[in-house]
């Protein structure tokens, strides 16, 4: 298994409670293929450039294990997530 860090941007929209059910929903997905070490939330910030017609997001980042063909499947899921604007994957 191979170390990988993992930032989204989340809609400032999202409640808080919306946001622990994003959380869970990834922690679990990455735990049924890996180990999550860490979940950080780091607040909401306001952006460089306008995304989705917001000017702030709330950023998440996870620290996790996980086997490379399982990333493929933590992607799609973010892309088809309408409270997530802007993410990435990057192998440590």
């Amino acid at each position: 298994m191979n170390k990988y860090e993992s930032i989204i941007i989340v809609n400032p929209n999202v409640d808080e409670a919306g946001l622990k059910a994003l959380e869970e929903k990834f922690t679990g997905l990455i735990n049924a293929n890996g180990k999550v070490e860490s979940v950080e939330n780091m607040g909401k910030k306001t952006l460089a450039y306008e995304i989705k017609k917001c000017k702030e997001g709330i950023y998440l980042l996870f620290n996790f294990e996980a086997k490379p063909d399982s990333i493929a499947e933590l992607e799609r899921v973010y892309r088809i997530t309408d409270e997530i604007m802007k993410f990435i994957v990057v192998k440590k």
